[in-house]
């Protein structure tokens, strides 16, 4: 998996760990795939500062995933249920289906 693919997964997972403004950075690079020059033009920060930021908010987030392990549970499910869905087994795929759900409902 390239680094923007799993740094998209880990703010899925941990954004809301986050400060606000590092967050705010984080989504406009990732998700939005702004430079950052872009980034310091949108926030009005240096570019060292966006720079730092980002460096911060990678090394916070793989923190969090090396002590929660929730994006690689997560994508081993996901591994798994492929699997059984590809086993094109009519029972199989519905209960596939059912297990995939759970991961994509929000928290109430």
């Amino acid at each position: 998996m390239n680094k923007t693919d799993r740094m998209n997964y880990l703010l899925d997972f941990y954004k809301d760990l986050l400060t606000d403004h590092q967050k705010g950075i984080a989504e406009l690079h990732y998700y939005e795939d702004l430079s950052l020059s872009e980034i310091t033009d949108h926030t009005q920060n240096s570019r060292a500062a966006v720079h730092e930021t980002l460096k911060r908010v990678e090394t916070l987030l793989e923190e969090y995933e090396s002590k929660l392990h929730l994006v690689d549970a997560y994508l081993k499910r996901k591994t798994l249920l492929d699997a059984l869905r590809a086993l094109n087994i009519t029972h199989v795929t519905q209960i596939a289906d059912e297990l995939g759900a759970l991961d994509q409902k929000e928290p109430q």
